[in-house]
């Protein structure tokens, strides 16, 4: 069995256009994800999974817009627009995207209080996901991503995945960014200094 692993990133309906949270071209991904997931033995997808009244949500701070900041226990924390909450349609997987290849999903930020961007640990920094475990349970060290957006979640898990010791290749064509201020060329800066690959659909080899 391969030693590589697919992770499919939050390719969920709220980060979709005419989503509560949507990136930019963001449906553009999903056919490209179909295409990668064929040629994986492993596939794994995160799922951002909130409860309603969320601590990262604006509307759970009285006063407070969308994409402004505020400090929670872990620290500063950008809130965001209601999204992805629990049993929602906005929450779930995109309807193109197929599921059929993947053997785990990993859902994230279901704990009230602390947000997450990574597939490996939480936003406090402290709470683990449990996937990096599993990982190296079925004998995988080399991952690649593809998802939603990229200089959040998909640079937040692959950061987290270079430090648990896999490594990581971002699929730039799977990928879609919301590049908020900059935050895009910020994040591929952050992933080069971390060791996370750069490649092209086209170009995948695994």
């Amino acid at each position: 069995m391969s030693d590589a692993c697919l992770i499919l990133v939050d390719i969920q309906n709220d980060f979709m256009p005419g989503g509560a949270l949507a990136v930019p071209d963001g449906d553009a991904i999903v056919p490209v994800a179909n295409r990668l997931a064929k040629r994986f033995d492993w596939v794994v997808a995160a799922q951002d999974w909130h409860p309603r009244g969320h601590a990262s949500f604006a509307s759970s701070h009285p006063g407070k817009k969308p994409f402004e900041t505020t400090q929670l226990a872990y620290g500063e924390q950008v809130l965001w627009p209601d999204h992805c909450v629990q049993g929602s349609d906005g929450a779930a997987f995109h309807r193109d995207l197929s599921l059929e290849r993947v053997q785990l999903v990993v859902r994230k930020g279901y704990r009230q209080a602390v947000d997450s961007y990574s597939v490996f640990v939480e936003a406090d920094r402290k709470t683990s996901t449990g996937l990096a475990g599993w990982l190296r349970e079925v004998g995988i060290r080399r991952l690649w991503f593809s998802g939603l957006a990229t200089d959040f979640c998909v640079l937040w898990s692959t950061l987290d995945a270079r430090a648990a010791g896999f490594e990581a290749t971002v699929v730039e064509d799977g990928c879609r960014a919301i590049d908020l201020n900059g935050s895009l060329a910020a994040a591929w800066k952050a992933m080069a200094a971390a060791g996370v690959e750069r490649t092209q659909a086209g170009a995948l080899r695994i």
